[in-house]
């Protein structure tokens, strides 16, 4: 077999006369397992293929190859089923970038249990939420901090929770996960599953409320080959890595599906705190040929300099998560020659709106719809909106059940139906396209800024901003005025360089002015040491109206 090809039994794919792709169709098994038709189907034609080369800040490295992907998650598979954990059962994994994730979420999938990822950052009312919220009876915990005592504290509040490993440590009152695996058998028989059965929840961060849990079935890894083929450009026998921790969807999109649907290898950095100059040295000395991250992680490594990497092994460079600035992209292109390929998606949905592989782009546009979805403005009324007009980013879906798409809000139908309805999925986030098809974002619905009339997105006055050498971060929100309803307030953190004062200020809103139209620069600045943010680190806007409102009573 050639696992080079191997994804394309799974789709049917056209391109346009440019060699872009233009038409995707996804071909998904009744009983298709990632797990069992991607891995362990790889790990049998060519078990020596490099999967991961994973590495961390103390020195350690290890390379695993597809056979050690299916001989570990076979392992943690016996493992799990010899304490109970049986088909259905929701499994909290808190993993940091841990290699033990990839046997545990493999491991998973085989079972037919449903795996929930989720950040180190949680503390003990974030577990007792999570627990509750979905009924988990087991947990897969690293050692490090305070993690563990936090989950020892929730189950005090959780009796569905009856079974915790521990990795990389030991601890009173918990199952050893490297004791248990290493003593695992490494015969596990198939176990069926539906391509419809709930396979993966996400508690999604959301910048406003409480976290909502996002499930997938079996069939989504498969809308995932647009991911990695079309948007990252992988390269089977290259190294690909993208910058997410693995307790956010962000994970799966670049640290697992569609990279190995492709036979890709993929680079895993296992880091406490973020450091520009450790990634940078790790895509010189590991050669990584693909990368993709953040638009904030390209503004550090130009705001703290890339001078002195060596990085000719990179031939393809991706940013989501949050939109990009035109700067960023130039200042890269410059130091690299690549272009930052831009794409949008949610923890929801795959890949939606993309600038694909040998497309043309217009920097600071998301691209154009994936063939996947069929994508649409609309306005208040679900009624499309015209050329250059601000719309609701919607997704048009029929009665069956898109492949990609998550299959609802777990456990809550209401808000299932206020997201998803008349054939419409509304993902909250606004933009504009222009005449050639190109979507540009604009910001979530409710960071709208209504003033004198005028209806004002975050994104391109943050964006404005974020080119003075001044301003490390920002945030635009909306402050109440009894004129013009609302005028537009910058929150700032600025660069070690600069500090706060009146002249800064009023330089700072000269420079927007200069860049947009007059009735756009912010009226109202701030200077704060960091902004709020979720703990996946978007930006809660809704949090300074709040601390704005609180002022004005």
């Amino acid at each position: 077999m050639d696992v080079k090809n191997l994804h394309k039994q799974f789709c049917h794919e056209s391109w346009d006369e440019k060699g872009v792709i233009s038409g995707f169709e996804i071909v998904c098994p009744d009983h298709f397992n990632f797990a069992y038709d991607v891995v362990d189907v790889i790990a049998k034609a060519e078990p020596q293929r490099r999967a991961m080369l994973w590495c961390n800040e103390e020195g350690e490295e290890h390379t695993f190859t597809f056979g050690d992907m299916k001989k570990y998650s076979d392992k943690t598979a016996n493992m799990l089923l010899k304490h109970g954990v049986k088909k259905g059962d929701k499994v909290l994994l808190i993993l940091k970038r841990h290699y033990e994730f990839w046997f545990t979420i493999l491991a998973l999938h085989k079972i037919g249990a449903i795996a929930i990822p989720a950040t180190n950052l949680l503390t003990t009312k974030d577990i007792i939420y999570r627990l509750q919220s979905a009924s988990i009876s087991a947990v897969v915990c690293t050692a490090d901090g305070d993690l563990t005592d936090y989950v020892d504290e929730a189950q005090k509040s959780c009796p569905e929770l009856v079974t915790k490993f521990i990795v990389r440590g030991e601890k009173q009152g918990w199952l050893s996960y490297r004791d248990e695996m290493e003593a695992a058998s490494e015969e596990l028989a198939r176990i069926e599953n539906s391509k419809l059965d709930d396979m993966l929840l996400y508690f999604t961060s959301g910048t406003a409320g409480y976290p909502k849990m996002v499930v997938h079935n079996y069939a989504y890894p498969l809308a995932h080959i647009m991911t990695a083929k079309y948007w990252h450009n992988v390269d089977p026998d290259g190294l690909h890595l993208t910058v997410a921790e693995t307790g956010w969807a962000k994970a799966v999109w670049g640290k697992l599906y569609g990279q190995w649907l492709m036979a890709a290898g993929i680079f895993v950095y296992d880091f406490e705190k973020f450091s520009p100059d450790k990634i940078l040295e790790k895509i010189e000395q590991y050669k990584i040929t693909t990368f993709c991250a953040p638009p904030t992680i390209y503004r550090f490594f130009i705001k703290e300099g890339m001078g002195g990497y060596d990085l000719s092994s990179l031939k393809y460079a991706t940013v989501a998560g949050e939109a990009l600035n035109e700067e960023i992209y130039k200042q890269f292109y410059d130091k690299t020659g690549l272009r930052l390929m831009e794409a949008y998606g949610q923890t929801e949905t795959t890949v939606t709106v993309a600038n694909f592989l040998g497309a043309d782009i217009k920097v600071g546009s998301m691209g154009k719809e994936s063939p996947m979805y069929d994508v649409k403005l609309v306005n208040a009324n679900d009624e499309p909106v015209g050329v250059g007009e601000v719309g609701e980013i919607v997704l048009h879906t029929t009665d069956e059940l898109q492949i990609g798409m998550f299959k609802g809000y777990y456990r809550d139908e209401e808000l299932t139906k206020r997201a998803w309805h008349n054939n419409y999925y509304h993902t909250g986030d606004t933009a504009y396209k222009d005449e050639d098809g190109f979507f540009w974002y604009v910001g979530r619905t409710d960071d709208l800024i209504k003033s004198s009339g005028y209806r004002i997105g975050p994104f391109e006055i943050e964006s404005v901003l974020m080119e003075h050498p001044a301003v490390l971060e920002c945030a635009i929100t909306g402050v109440p005025d009894p004129v013009r309803g609302q005028v537009v307030k910058a929150t700032i953190v600025l660069t070690k360089k600069y500090a706060p004062s009146d002249e800064l200020a009023k330089e700072l809103q000269n420079f927007v002015k200069k860049a947009t139209a007059p009735y756009k620069y912010p009226r109202v600045v701030e200077f704060v040491t960091e902004l709020p943010k979720t703990i996946s680190g978007k930006i809660r806007r809704v949090e300074i109206r709040e601390k704005d409102k609180q002022k004005q009573l």
